[in-house]
């Protein structure tokens, strides 16, 4: 499996990615580890991730997240909160 997430950073902006291991990958933005943007934007936390079955279609999904305004990706994090209360997950097959 791969996934796109969504970062919420410690001045309020958004960072979208794509990875093979999502939990690692989180590990290594709460350190400063990983991309420069969240390195100077600690803490970070998720607040949305997809599931998708290749890397390529969660590089893809990454790129056109990264496309969106900032209203449009809260819609997008909203509907998430509001189809699996108190998760961030959302399996690509659900639509």
């Amino acid at each position: 499996m791969a996934y796109t997430y969504i970062l919420l950073c410690g001045d309020g902006t958004y960072y979208t990615g794509a990875t093979l291991d999502w939990e690692r990958r989180l590990k290594e933005h709460q350190q400063g580890k990983a991309a420069r943007y969240t390195r100077a934007r600690l803490p970070v936390q998720i607040i949305y991730l997809e599931e998708w079955p290749t890397l390529s279609e969660a590089m893809k999904r990454e790129s056109e997240i990264k496309k969106l305004k900032r209203p449009q990706k809260e819609e997008i994090i909203a509907s998430s909160i509001k189809a699996a209360p108190g998760s961030y997950i959302k399996r690509a097959d659900s639509g």
